[in-house]
């Protein structure tokens, strides 16, 4: 095979995994909408970060148990310092109880 025919296979490929994934990401939109917040505090911006200026967006896959409590985190991206301030917050996050587990991709964008 060909250079260009397998950087054109690469393309195709490459493709299809940005088109799933916005397909995962428009689903978790759609059951965090579905799912009832009881109890969603933000994340407050670390003193560390405010004194090292650190600005950035932290993203994360959560599972919601049935229970309405965060089971599961998955950090996707985000400094250090600003995934832990995410994740103690994720910790105290409640929903409505339901009989299944949800999934949801989220964003925290952290600026001075």
């Amino acid at each position: 095979m060909g250079k260009t025919a397998k950087a054109g296979k690469q393309a195709v490929v490459a493709f299809g995994l940005m088109c799933s994934l916005g397909s995962a990401t428009l689903f978790a939109q759609q059951v965090q909408q579905d799912r009832k917040a009881i109890s969603k505090p933000a994340p407050e911006y670390p003193a560390l970060a405010k004194q090292m200026r650190l600005t950035g967006v932290v993203k994360v896959n959560v599972v919601i148990g049935t229970d309405g409590l965060v089971r599961d985190v998955q950090v996707l991206g985000g400094h250090p310092i600003l995934v832990q301030e995410v994740e103690e917050t994720l910790k105290k996050w409640k929903y409505a109880p339901t009989n299944v587990e949800t999934k949801a991709q989220l964003e925290f964008k952290f600026d001075r």
